[in-house]
């Protein structure tokens, strides 16, 4: 519920900003983290403290190499940024530590909404809040003489008509690379079909079956309108045919929607028409077929203690309200003191007016994202059923849990 209540109260409201005094720090500082232009700018505000080293590697691929970077002692990175998906692993692992004492030091700043809470300790600072939501350039539907889809059904009929008009071939995108993403757009529908993924109180996979059936089916009925070379579009890549031009329909996140709307990275026709709505419902479901996320920031547990501030500090001055400035600002749905909305985040609070759900933050889940990942590839080209994909998956996440100890 934490997201949820973030972006329907935290976020709306504007609040006064604090002025962050110069950050001055006595260690070395280095984070691993996505690179998206929201993180780029938390990484930025890092490196502007003088005293110590700043270092930030920003990749597609940090959840590959985040934990392994945190397991040694000393740690590589000393902070990971993350989201409520991938701040399980590092907590299964015990590498990164509570925050609670440096809270109390040094962040007097934040908001109770900013810290997350896990069993009583304070375990990140979350900084931002983001979901997946349409987003339809208007002057191509308003040529296919169809309204912007609510469903995934709607979408669908849209995008057989914007090709059979010739407007696109491709009309849709999505970011449907195989791994990470791929299971990302499958657990969306699936929530959105009402679909569970274990057993009520129990760490057993429940997705082979007649709902996760009907999901795979219509997340294969919309690639056959995308590019052929699909599973291999993440969110950097669908998001440059975005701005080509070359797509009129998409789910995407909302913190890419700023970049969307930049006259700088496209051109004034995509721009102008880029038009954000809420999230799409399917099957005749109201849940919406997305999930809420937060992003923030860790410390890491196997370092000193001077490094373990330096770290906070850099990491408090990433976020500082004297940060949002008219260049940082669009760039996400900040959780940040005095953050005032921008049209950016419309996707964002109408995932959380429409009561979507905050992705699971099971100890386990990870191992169920990460087969999905691997394993939906081989329907999606046509190559196995629904069926056996979804057993597979089940199979290679009871592999997994049975080797962590969440099965028997």
């Amino acid at each position: 519920m934490f997201l949820r209540t973030v972006a329907m109260a935290g976020v709306m409201s504007a609040l006064a900003g604090t002025t962050a005094m110069a950050c001055e720090i006595s260690a070395r500082v280095s984070i691993v983290g996505n690179e998206f232009p929201a993180i780029h700018a938390v990484a930025d505000g890092a490196k502007a403290c003088a005293g110590g080293e700043v270092e930030a590697n920003l990749t597609a691929d940090h959840q590959k190499i985040n934990l392994a970077g945190m397991q040694g002692n000393p740690a590589e990175y000393t902070s990971a940024i993350i989201a409520n998906s991938s701040i399980v692993a590092l907590m299964n692992e015990d590498v990164i530590r509570p925050l609670d004492d440096l809270v109390a030091k040094h962040g007097g700043a934040l908001k109770k909404n900013q810290l997350i809470t896990v069993n009583g300790q304070v375990m990140a600072v979350a900084f931002m809040a983001n979901a997946q939501h349409l987003v339809y350039r208007s002057d191509i539907l308003e040529q296919a003489g169809i309204e912007p889809p609510k469903t995934y059904e709607d979408m669908l009929a849209g995008a057989k008509m914007i090709r059979d008009k010739g407007l696109l071939e491709y009309p849709l995108g999505g970011a449907y690379a195989s791994g990470w993403n791929l299971a990302q757009e499958f657990t969306n529908m699936y929530i959105g079909h009402g679909g569970a993924f274990f057993e009520a109180g129990s760490a057993t996979p429940t997705v082979n079956n007649e709902t996760g059936v009907a999901a795979l089916e219509m997340m294969k009925a919309l690639s056959e309108y995308m590019n052929p070379d699909f599973l291999t579009h993440d969110s950097n890549a669908t998001s440059a045919e975005w701005k080509a031009g070359n797509v009129a329909m998409m789910n995407m996140w909302g913190s890419r929607m700023g970049p969307l709307k930049d006259p700088e990275q496209s051109t004034p026709e995509v721009v102008a028409t880029t038009t954000l709505a809420a999230p799409m419902t399917v099957a005749g479901g109201d849940t919406p077929a997305t999930t809420l996320w937060w992003d923030g920031w860790t410390v890491a547990k196997n370092i000193p203690e001077a490094e373990a501030e330096a770290t906070f500090l850099a990491m408090m001055n990433g976020i500082s309200p004297d940060r949002l400035d008219d260049e940082m600002t669009p760039l996400a749905v900040w959780l940040i003191d005095g953050y005032e909305p921008t049209d950016a985040a419309v996707g964002v609070f109408a995932a959380a007016n429409m009561n979507a759900v905050p992705y699971p933050m099971l100890p386990y889940q990870g191992l169920m994202h990460t087969a999905l990942g691997a394993e939906l590839s081989d329907f999606m080209q046509g190559k196995e059923s629904a069926e056996q994909a979804l057993a597979d998956v089940e199979a290679a996440y009871t592999a997994a849990a049975k080797e962590k100890g969440f099965l028997q």
